[in-house]
């Protein structure tokens, strides 16, 4: 790769502007990525306390939140270096290192996705087995699949991509490196890193997505079954956070990743790719806590805790 790549570094675009309108984009992507991080690390850590909620479920959505944080990371950050920043650049290493560490995460997501999808099955269609299925041993294996599976679907893509040739020009219309963007600099053929991508998208979303609709299915079979208003009620309450969270993941990725790249829709990609990479894990705390009644109670119990913790404090 040495004696063929002439390019040592990329300069991604992000979104040009005037001065005064990227420092209004820096104040909010900060915002958006301090409030994720505080978000998700709070869920993560009131998991993990709240005895309450020390069941399947949260332990995905506790891990569903930690690649929602990783994720973000692996590009706000220099996102926001670069808005600073004249020269808006990111080493060859540390390019392919961020594509590889967001699509990683990504994958591993969409995955917990459908794990989270087959646990609510379990609870609503066949609760009496739910205990003896679900144990902690397997959910721990089906956590650790996820991240194997995600770092195994996106590996070839990454290595196909670091071993194609980049002889110029080096600027990237993203503000990440993205796919597509990445792929249209390189100096070759590149059919077969685009049919690679193509494949790997359409079986990692479209796998997954399937897996997660035919749960819901008989999810929804299940709870029109149930005799009483409220019982149903309260069943279509447990997974609404998650069916909202799920639709707003796999119908961005569909859109933008399940398709040949398009010259002409890198600019609509990247507006897109915003609500992935920033707008829905900023969003998916609050919906997780807010629609949850048990989250909610964990909620009021940690601050009434923090409350009770000052005053004892402030005591002589």
């Amino acid at each position: 790769m040495g004696n063929t790549t002439a390019v040592t570094e990329f300069i991604l675009v992000g979104f040009p502007n005037s001065y005064e309108v990227e420092i209004v984009f820096f104040v909010m992507f900060l915002l958006a990525y301090l409030v994720t991080v505080l978000g998700n690390a709070l869920i993560i850590v009131l998991v993990y306390t709240d005895c309450h909620l020390h069941s399947p479920m949260y332990y995905f959505l506790s891990n569903l939140s930690f690649t929602e944080i990783s994720m973000t990371s692996s590009v706000v950050p220099k996102l926001l270096a670069n808005i600073l920043s004249e020269k808006k650049t990111i080493s060859f290493a540390g390019c392919f290192s961020q594509f590889y560490f967001y699509f990683f995460l990504a994958a591993t997501e969409f995955i917990l996705f459908a794990i989270m999808s087959y646990n609510r099955y379990l609870a609503i269609c066949d609760p009496l087995r739910y205990p003896t299925i679900m144990t902690e041993r397997v959910c721990s294996k089906l956590v650790i699949g996820a991240w194997v599976g995600g770092l195994i679907l996106i590996l070839p893509s990454v290595i196909l991509r670091a071993r194609l040739p980049y002889c110029g020009p080096n600027v990237i219309d993203h503000y990440f490196c993205d796919m597509a963007p990445l792929l249209h600099l390189a100096c070759t053929d590149i059919w077969i890193v685009e049919l690679n991508d193509f494949v790997v998208s359409f079986v990692l979303l479209f796998g997954s997505l399937a897996f997660t609709v035919v749960s819901y299915a008989w999810i929804i079979l299940t709870i029109f079954r149930i005799p009483s208003a409220q019982g149903r009620q309260k069943a279509f309450a447990t997974c609404a956070s998650h069916f909202i969270a799920v639709s707003l993941g796999f119908g961005i990725s569909i859109f933008v990743y399940v398709r040949p790249s398009e010259t002409n829709s890198m600019h609509s990609n990247k507006i897109l790719s915003v609500f992935s990479s920033i707008v829905t894990p900023l969003l998916n705390p609050f919906i997780f806590s807010l629609r949850n009644q048990q989250m909610k109670e964990a909620w009021k119990n940690a601050l009434h805790s923090c409350l009770g913790t000052a005053k004892e404090s402030r005591k002589p």
